[in-house]
């Protein structure tokens, strides 16, 4: 029987984020965590009307939703965003990849510098309690960049005014089987991968609507 939901395709190979992180951390947290939440939602939501919603729109709907779903569909969402937060690089001992374009001038014009937003979101990112997620957003409300933390499967765009433009992933099962229980080692890897395109490409889609 078909399925309302689908696990989103890698957008590369399983060892192509290797050594930095290794093809058994992607097997476990794409092909069993990320994939066990898309079989949890498609089991929660099967026979009902909420078949038929998007992912995002299960998002926005927290406190409206049975909390299964939505914890379903946000962890969905926030796992397929953080794989395109992420890009291969052909050498491992590459200092930290730097903001390109757009998100390069609105980091400046919001944090004062990139190394002025590095620390901020490094330490948002080590410092969150438990698990959860720290992202780069844009404020629509104030057009700021921002640094936020999620805590579970919490998502940013349960707040309307909120536009994603990358995350980093902080539940244990992101780092565990590479870092143990380095986190802080797991995030300086995590600036060496950093997706800016990616960045770029969300940031654009902010302004065209504005």
């Amino acid at each position: 029987m078909a399925t309302a939901f689908t696990l989103k395709k890698l957008p590369y190979q399983l060892k192509a984020l290797a050594p930095l992180i290794s093809e058994e951390t992607l097997s476990f947290h794409y092909g069993k965590h990320h994939a066990g939440y898309v079989t949890k939602l498609n089991e929660l939501t099967a026979g009902t009307p909420l078949a038929s919603k998007s992912i995002p729109d299960l998002c926005k709907s927290f406190g409206k939703v049975p909390a299964g779903v939505f914890n379903s569909a946000a962890q969905t969402y926030n796992h397929d965003f953080y794989w395109e937060s992420l890009a291969p690089v052909t050498d491992s001992t590459v200092a930290v990849r730097g903001p390109t374009g757009q998100v390069q001038q609105a980091i400046d014009a919001s944090f004062g510098s990139f190394d002025n937003f590095k620390r901020e979101f490094t330490t948002a990112a080590a410092g969150h309690f438990g698990s959860g997620w720290a992202w780069l957003v844009h404020d629509t409300k104030d057009g700021k960049l921002k640094v936020v933390q999620t805590h579970d499967a919490g998502t940013p765009i349960q707040e309307s005014h909120l536009v994603p433009l990358l995350t980093c992933d902080v539940w244990e099962h992101a780092y565990y089987i590479d870092y143990r229980n380095a986190r802080p080692s797991y995030i300086d890897t995590w600036w060496k991968l950093v997706n800016w395109d990616f960045a770029n490409a969300n940031l654009k889609t902010v302004v065209k609507a504005a």
